[in-house]
């Protein structure tokens, strides 16, 4: 299935958070979009990996995306390695994006900024054909965006995302495992408080205000974005 974006995420729910206003407006423009988490999140305090899958699924449904599949990368190890890159490798030749979107450049959490770079460095390499991934053939990209996480980056760009807010949050919440849950015996986290939910709209409103739109996300670039007319640009 050839896809117009694959979004990149270390852990299920790295996408719902940073970029599935953006996921679900561009599906309701038509545009074919998929998931790939790199890790099952099996180090997360609460929840199990067989629980995160199941609340992935559900958030998948709830933004219509048309793949998503993990590649079972060790969750707080992976590495920028042969055996990670040819894995990423074969997701990206696999569903020929025009557009990857991949975790924030840095983040709180570790393992956001070295999925960044290591899917950055695999969507080059896919674009090289001596690279053999079981007879798929070279792809590269077009562009490579990165969502911004918990940690503060200026955008390069904000995506209006006003109309599919809810979707947004519906996505998220999805994973019940992780968020904020009153009846929960788990332990409380850095993003089960009540609190967090809070900052993810705050985020999104500041965001959007830069912009002249209600809620926003925001993304930084690798190349420089070109237009043909000044008026694409709002």
């Amino acid at each position: 299935m050839k896809l117009d974006i694959l979004i990149f995420a270390a852990h299920p729910d790295d996408a719902e958070l940073g970029c599935s206003g953006t996921i679900a407006a561009h599906i309701a423009k038509g545009y074919k979009v998929g998931v790939v988490d790199l890790t099952a999140g099996e180090l997360g305090t609460r929840g199990t990996p067989e629980l995160r899958a199941l609340e992935a699924k559900e958030a998948s449904s709830i933004l219509k995306l048309a793949v998503r599949e993990c590649l079972h990368l060790a969750d707080g190890f992976f590495e920028d390695d042969q055996q990670s890159l040819h894995a990423i490798i074969k997701a990206i030749r696999t569903y020929q994006p025009s557009i990857v979107i991949a975790n924030a450049v840095y983040d709180r959490h570790p393992d956001h900024g070295r999925g960044s770079a290591i899917v950055s460095r695999a969507s080059f390499l896919s674009g090289l054909s001596k690279i053999e991934t079981d007879g798929l053939i070279a792809w590269r990209p077009q562009q490579i965006y990165h969502y911004i996480q918990d940690r503060y980056i200026k955008p390069d760009f904000v995506v209006d995302i006003t109309s599919f807010w809810e979707v947004k949050i519906a996505s998220i919440k999805a994973y019940k495992s992780q968020f904020f849950d009153p009846a929960s015996k788990e332990p409380q986290t850095y993003i089960s408080s009540g609190e967090f939910l809070k900052f993810v709209e705050a985020r999104a409103l500041e965001f959007g205000h830069s912009s002249g739109f209600t809620y926003g996300e925001g993304f930084t670039v690798e190349k420089i974005p070109g237009v043909n007319n000044l008026f694409d640009l709002k």
